[in-house]
């Protein structure tokens, strides 16, 4: 185990010498919330496929294709489909050049939408970032046996708030350059030395039930757009997202960027279920079995050599560590810029609004660290945060870019919908109270459901927009 611990310590200081290097570059609130506004396309290709390949795919995605097999891409795929039009999008984003996605709700709509979007975020981004402790948290386990899981997420939850109060978004996007590139090597490597192990794809296909290997799988296709949809709304209306395109040097590098995270999210999230279902054919039963989220880091540790076992073990570690910088970083600009600034202190100096950030940073990350704590499955952690998301705020972000006639208040009913829907549906109440066949169900389809007909109904009954209010929004 000395290899994966040298590694795994190799990745720690070399984040941690990132995120020191760019700390004097970091002197005014645009330098911390947005890079100063001066990220290449190169650099924010990576930032966005670090931020989105998290334990959402290395983890959730991964326990999914192990028990399901390849019909687990349903969820990968609603992002590749929600890039297809972000490619649209991410030019205007960075012509309106804001902070936060409720600096675009209360420029496009009013206050009320600024304050329930800041509220939407809060929840589903800490939900986010607990489960890529989650994930940290079993790597560490796998590699230091003696270690419990949960002492390893408490761990993990150390590193990743000081490297995400120490320098930003400037800190976060150049470390993600160094973990992209790492982990595209490390699983492109992986994967033809694991499907060899396994004795080829033709035996691999003998060995695993046909359903792995069809399009829907074992699901019905109901459930697939159950998985589909959630991940696909999250990426239309991602934060992250909207804030790396907010610190785009330009508006040609923003779109330059989309271009290359769709071929780098296609690819790595189809071998990320590739090597999931190749370690389901050489690890059928035993302790992955029980806890199937792990499969990838397991078959890193006792499927491959050890040299290329240890880089993988590490790149699944940076990647964690990467999006989990990336989703508390995110709702902590939301509270320093839409709420200390816009509310508490206007006039505060950028001494004083990055101590501030740097103290919310912490706050938020403890936050994270109890929920991680109590949470048992992460796939439906992350179904839970990515539903809150999408029937909240995507319906009235594109509403905002791609529908003249929305409304204020239809915004407002809409994101209080689709919060209190998802939020209500795994009660009692619910359960008590509808058809086990209806209670059952994600919440995506209720809740978006609702928001949409609240923001439909509601803006076509209103008064419509101003000019003033569309024009920096317009193409």
């Amino acid at each position: 185990m000395n290899l994966y611990a040298f590694v795994l310590g190799l990745i720690v200081l070399t984040l941690l010498t990132v995120s020191l290097t760019r700390v004097s570059k970091v002197k005014t609130r645009a330098d911390y919330l947005v890079a100063g506004r001066s990220l290449p396309a190169f650099v924010l290709i990576f930032t966005l496929l670090s931020s989105w390949i998290g334990s959402g795919s290395l983890l959730a995605g991964a326990e999914n294709a192990y028990r399901h097999g390849f019909a687990a891409l349903w969820q990968a795929a609603g992002g590749w489909a929600g890039l297809l039009l972000i490619y649209f999008i991410a030019p205007r984003a960075r012509k309106f050049a804001q902070y936060t996605i409720p600096d675009l709700l209360e420029a496009r709509y009013n206050q009320t939408a600024r304050v329930l979007g800041v509220i939407a975020v809060l929840f589903t981004y800490t939900a986010i970032t607990s489960y890529q402790f989650i994930g940290g948290g079993d790597i560490m386990h796998l590699v230091f046996p003696s270690l419990s899981a949960r002492h390893g997420q408490e761990i993990i939850a150390a590193f990743v708030i000081v490297f995400t109060a120490i320098a930003g978004m400037s800190s976060v996007a150049y470390m993600d350059v160094a973990i992209g590139l790492l982990a595209t090597f490390a699983l492109l490597a992986a994967l033809p030395v694991l499907a060899h192990a396994a004795g080829g794809w033709h035996h691999i296909a003998a060995t695993l039930p046909a359903t792995h290997f069809q399009l829907l799988g074992d699901f019905t296709l109901l459930r697939a757009f159950e998985l589909f949809l959630p991940t696909c709304l999250l990426m239309l209306g991602n934060q992250s997202m909207y804030q790396k395109f907010f610190s785009a040097k330009t508006e040609k590098d923003a779109t330059r960027a989309v271009v290359g995270w769709f071929i780098g999210i296609v690819i790595l999230e189809s071998v990320i279920a590739a090597l999931a279902v190749v370690g389901s054919a050489l690890f059928p039963a035993g302790e992955v079995h029980e806890n199937p989220r792990e499969i990838l880091a397991y078959t890193a540790l006792h499927g491959l050599p050890r040299l290329l076992g240890a880089v993988m073990v590490g790149a699944i570690f940076a990647k964690v560590i990467s999006t989990a910088n990336n989703y508390l970083f995110s709702p902590a600009t939301n509270l320093i810029n839409d709420v200390f600034v816009r509310y508490l202190r206007p006039d505060a100096s950028h001494r004083s609004v990055l101590l501030v950030s740097r103290v919310l940073v912490v706050f938020l990350g403890l936050w994270s660290l109890a929920q991680s704590l109590g949470t048992h499955s992460v796939l439906e952690k992350a179904l839970y945060a990515y539903t809150i998301y999408s029937a909240a705020l995507t319906p009235v972000i594109l509403a905002a870019f791609f529908w003249r006639r929305a409304t204020a208040a239809g915004a407002v009913t809409s994101i209080a919908v689709g919060t209190f829907v998802t939020v209500l549906w795994d009660t009692h109440f619910i359960h008590t109270h509808l058809p086990p066949a209806i209670a059952e169900r994600d919440a995506i389809f209720p809740a978006l459901v609702g928001s949409l007909l609240c923001l439909g109904l509601v803006s076509l009954m209103t008064k419509p927009p101003s000019e003033a209010q569309l024009a920096p929004f317009a193409e």
